[in-house]
C-alpha cells in the first residue's frame, strides 16, 4: 500500500531510505539543511527540500503535519534531531522512527515523542557478529534475548532430505518458514519441500540452536 513518508536528514542512512522508499512505490518528501544534498536526492524522490528541520514552522508551511509517517535520520547533530522530533509531534505527525547515535540520545528521543528508535551501527554490529561466529549463517535478525531469525546454508547432512525427515522443531528447536532458491521465495514450506543444495534455509530459534548449525556439517 503507497504511503506518504516524510525523511528528515539526508546523510547516507537518511538517503539510503528515502531511496529505496521512492523505489517500493511510496511517496517521499526529503529535507536536509544542505542544498547541495537536496539537489543530489531530488531526482530519487517525489519531492526535495532545503529547510530547517527543527524550525517548527518551517515544517508546517512544508505541510510536513499531513504526512502520517516520518523518519528523523539527524543523528550527528543531537540536538537537531531532538528539535526535529519534537516539532513533528507538535504538528501531530503519528509515527515518527528516529536514528540515534547513543542510548541517552534513543532515551530522550522516546521522551520527546519518537515512535520508535533505531541504532542502525549497533544492529548492523550484532548482525555482523552472528554472521561472522556462525559461518553458515549469511543475515541474522534479533528477536529477543539470544532468539533471532537467521538465513542459513543448508548442512550436507540437510540437502536431498525433506523438512518432514529433517524434523528441525523437534531435533533442533528450530522453525523453517521460509526456503530461498534462486529467485524464489517458498514462504511456511511444506513438510515435503526437500532441501537443495544451493537453497538457503531461513529458520527461527534460540541463537545457541542457530549455533549448532555448525555442528551438523555447516561448513561446506
Amino acid at each position: 500500500m503507497k504511503q506518504q513518508v516524510l525523511v528528515v536528514g539526508l546523510g547516507r542512512f537518511g538517503s539510503s531510505v528515502a531511496r529505496e522508499l521512492h523505489l517500493l512505490g511510496h511517496e517521499v518528501m526529503a529535507v536536509d539543511s544542505s542544498e547541495r544534498t537536496v539537489n543530489d536526492i531530488a531526482p530519487h524522490v517525489t519531492h526535495a527540500l532545503q529547510l530547517d528541520a527543527s524550525d517548527e514552522g518551517a515544517l508546517r508551511a512544508a505541510g510536513a503535519g499531513d504526512f502520517p509517517h516520518a523518519i528523523v535520520s539527524i543523528s550527528s547533530a543531537i540536538d537537531a534531531s531532538i528539535f526535529a522530533v519534537m516539532a513533528l509531534q507538535n504538528l501531530g505527525v503519528p509515527n515518527i522512527i528516529a536514528k540515534a547515535a547513543n542510548d541517552l540520545h534513543a532515551s530522550i528521543l522516546e521522551r520527546v515523542g519518537a515512535s520508535r528508535v533505531v541504532l542502525p551501527e549497533r544492529e548492523m554490529g550484532e548482525r555482523v557478529a552472528h554472521t561472522f561466529a556462525i559461518s553458515s549463517v549469511i543475515d541474522y535478525l534479533d528477536l529477543g534475548p539470544r532468539f533471532g531469525i537467521a538465513k542459513v546454508r543448508p548442512p550436507t547432512d540437510w540437502i536431498g532430505r525433506s523438512l518432514a525427515q529433517l524434523q528441525l522443531p523437534a531435533t533442533m528447536k528450530l522453525t523453517p518458514i521460509a526456503i530461498c532458491r534462486a529467485d524464489k521465495v517458498i514462504v511456511n514450506p511444506h513438510s515435503s519441500e526437500v532441501v537443495g543444495k544451493d537453497d538457503v534455509v531461513v529458520l527461527v530459534g534460540p541463537d545457541e540452536r542457530l549455533e549448532r548449525i555448525r555442528e551438523r556439517g555447516a561448513d561446506r
